[in-house]
């Protein structure tokens, strides 16, 4: 099944500039900036600016640019963030949700870039 895009979601609408954001990073094909109801200190959402639905659809359909942007702005959010271990941060987590499973809330591919406080164990036992 091919993968629909709501261009009424909120990340479009914020794409569109009928949203506010806090902007953290703009670049030609990526968005990033804070989360309204932050889950740890240093919480960042980071959106492809085409109308991609998870990440494996980004991946498989984006172009060579789109996907090259997309990362290299997650390697400067983080620096920017001070959080790279590379560079004497403490870490960090991504996380990205896809489908009703993970509870993907907004049909738009993003990024969570969380930091700023010790996170623990990844998924617990269920």
């Amino acid at each position: 099944m091919p993968y629909i895009y709501d261009d009424q979601n909120v990340f479009a609408k914020i794409l569109r500039g009928e949203i506010p954001n806090d902007t953290v990073l703009e670049t030609e094909h990526t968005l990033a900036f804070r989360d309204i109801g932050p889950q740890t200190p240093d919480h960042v959402l980071v959106i492809p600016k085409g109308s991609y639905v998870t990440q494996d659809h980004f991946s498989q359909e984006a172009s060579d640019a789109e996907i090259v942007d997309f990362n290299r702005a997650v390697g400067r959010i983080c620096a920017t963030l001070g959080v790279s271990p590379g560079d004497g941060g403490a870490g960090y987590r991504t996380i990205s949700n896809a489908g009703t499973d993970a509870v993907q809330e907004v049909p738009h591919f993003h990024l969570h870039i969380l930091a700023g406080r010790p996170l623990g164990r990844m998924i617990g036992k269920g």
